[in-house]
């Protein structure tokens, strides 16, 4: 059976233009994340969805309550498809990380698959490997039940272990795509694993709004 899926980071928040790390932490949409969620909504309005998925963030629910209300479903949500818990760096920026927790940062940038970083309001972090099995997860036992289309709207941490897990680009490998705000990215799963059909596709969006994860 060959399931779409259509996976979309949430609209931006405040902590997005500051480059701070959000991980389990819960910040709303901003004005400009909330014009996003529409103009996505929008873009989908003439496809049809069996069901659509949330991450229980509201970033994420905000964002999926967009698509959902024009689709006339419920959002389902979905704990498992929640950011990474980053521990320590949640709540900082980059260079607070940087200056705080350099060998960690360190390990963070590089990619490191089983870096543990400190602990932070969250509890444990998650390792990068521990974080991607998590995601991997959680997209498997959503294809198994009896849907054709799924909308799943999510984080961009989450959105980065879905191309690799689609692609076969390694964990540790440096990134070479975007991930967007409200961009729409479709997979679909058949024989087993995912696929990737497009990524990327922010022609609906005004693009001068737009933040890279960070």
């Amino acid at each position: 059976m060959t399931i779409e899926l259509v996976v979309i980071r949430h609209g931006e928040t405040s902590w997005n233009i500051d480059k701070r790390i959000q991980g389990n932490i819960d910040i709303a949409l901003n004005a400009t994340g909330e014009k996003q969620a529409c103009e996505v909504a929008n873009a989908l309005a003439n496809e049809r969805f069996d069901a659509v998925f949330s991450s229980d963030l509201q970033r994420a629910y905000e964002t999926a309550g967009a698509i959902a209300r024009i689709q006339g479903l419920p959002v389902r949500i979905e704990r498992s498809l929640r950011e990474r818990r980053f521990g320590a760096f949640e709540g900082l920026t980059h260079e607070e990380i940087r200056v705080r927790y350099p060998s960690h940062y360190s390990a963070w940038r590089a990619r490191e698959a089983d870096a543990l970083f400190p602990p932070g309001i969250h509890g444990h972090a998650e390792t990068l490997r521990e974080f991607f099995n998590r995601v991997v997860n959680a997209v498997t036992d959503l294809v198994h039940g009896n849907f054709h289309k799924l909308a799943i709207v999510t984080h961009g941490g989450v959105l980065d272990c879905l191309y690799r897990a689609a692609s076969g680009l390694d964990l540790c490998a440096p990134r070479h795509f975007d991930i967007s705000n409200a961009a729409i990215n479709r997979l679909v799963w058949k024989e087993g694993r995912l696929y990737l059909l497009q990524w990327g596709d922010i022609s609906h969006l005004d693009v001068s709004t737009l933040d890279e994860i960070h």
